[in-house]
């Protein structure tokens, strides 16, 4: 287990973390949430010992991470994937790595084959995508079947394909009674992985507590109302009646009803009562997106702000689509369709050349071409 106690970070006048305390528990997968500069990887780095707290404690498994006795057999890291010597090779990378806390060479090949690198491992690291050093991090991190892993990002640059990969090793991870605690910016990866969120804003804590229950309460559930357009005042009677029942009603784009502070059933039986047909009644949750966005509106720091270029144009008019010129005398234009192209009529010449000049194609082609003045240094 994972907890910090009134965990404080300063940097000279710049507060990092302040007094934030938590626990991660074994057997979930616990997702670490925040804006960008909220003191995430501040508070994963403190936790493994890289960064010394300037108030407050945090210890894994009862104990400061740089008291563990053989810590790489007892917490997995992936902070950085690219913090690997390019000319080393991915087997070489992780012996190297098995040699200093010593673990078995067997133990390398095993974790190569359990993040797909077996067909790579010979082949240096500098050569790697994106992906393939995630894929090597994660390697490094399961290295010592540690009871304790932590992931900073861990799906960047992966493809589908590794993205399910990643969700299904962290839930058995999990499974097997392993802390497992997951740093990531994708909202819809975590509302499927994660059992548990923390949540940050600016170096305290926002949010403790599982995916579900958070969602509920950064959100305004809702249902939606739709009845048919054909009765006149229709509309009207089913607002009275679930408005004068204590319910919020809103007209949506759509001519739907959204319908807020009233269940289901009872929706349904004041339907019924005011004689009003229904179309459809369905409920409505916000996504761990929406109920994230709402808590950490108040926490971001990076804002976009509108482009003060967007709708630039060139002097001359709005810049529109490019449109094709019509062609001049003696250009090939394609037949209408159905209408076989007449072989004659098609000059063979390459159509990306310039347009025909010759006596007899263009009107002008008599007629003398000269090129335009050069500007004498005064006009320059």
């Amino acid at each position: 287990m994972i907890e910090a106690v009134g965990l404080t970070k300063r940097y000279g006048a710049k507060t990092a973390v302040y007094n934030l305390s938590f626990q991660v528990r074994p057997g979930f997968v616990t997702g670490f949430l925040g804006p960008n500069g909220s003191g995430k990887s501040t508070t994963m780095r403190m936790i493994l010992g890289l960064d010394q707290p300037t108030a407050g404690r945090v210890t894994v498994g009862g104990h400061p991470f740089r008291q563990l006795p053989n810590a790489p057999r007892q917490v997995g890291a992936l902070l950085d994937a690219k913090a690997v010597h390019g000319g080393r090779t991915a087997r070489n990378h992780l012996l190297s790595l098995a040699q200093l806390s010593g673990i078995p060479a067997s133990r390398v090949d095993e974790v190569l084959g359990v993040v797909g690198l077996q067909d790579v491992a010979r082949k240096r690291s500098n050569g790697f995508s994106l992906g393939m050093g995630q894929r090597l991090g994660i390697a490094a991190a399961l290295l010592g079947d540690p009871q304790v892993l932590l992931f900073d990002e861990p799906v960047n640059g992966l493809d589908p394909e590794g993205i399910l990969w990643v969700r299904n090793l962290m839930k058995q991870l999990a499974s097997e009674g392993r802390t497992v605690f997951v740093s990531s910016h994708l909202m819809s990866e975590m509302a499927v992985t994660a059992d548990h969120l923390i949540v940050i804003g600016r170096g305290q804590l926002l949010a403790d507590m599982n995916v579900k229950d958070f969602i509920s309460a950064n959100s305004a559930d809702f249902a939606r109302v739709r009845i048919p357009a054909t009765g006149p005042g229709e509309r009207e009677k089913l607002t009275a009646a679930l408005t004068g029942a204590g319910g919020q009603v809103m007209s949506e784009p759509d001519g739907a009803l959204r319908v807020t502070g009233l269940p289901l059933p009872r929706i349904s039986d004041l339907a019924h009562e005011a004689g009003v047909r229904v179309w459809e009644l369905s409920p409505h949750q916000a996504s761990l997106e929406e109920a994230y966005m709402r808590l950490t509106q108040g926490a971001v720091d990076y804002r976009s702000t509108a482009d003060a270029l967007a709708g630039f144009q060139q002097p001359g008019g709005p810049a529109g689509p490019i449109v094709p010129e019509v062609p001049q005398q003696g250009w090939y234009a394609p037949p209408p369709p159905g209408q076989a192209p007449d072989a004659a009529q098609q000059p063979a010449r390459n159509p990306y050349a310039q347009p025909p000049s010759a006596a007899g194609q263009n009107p002008a082609a008599g007629q003398k071409r000269t090129a335009p003045p050069v500007p004498s240094e005064e006009a320059r």
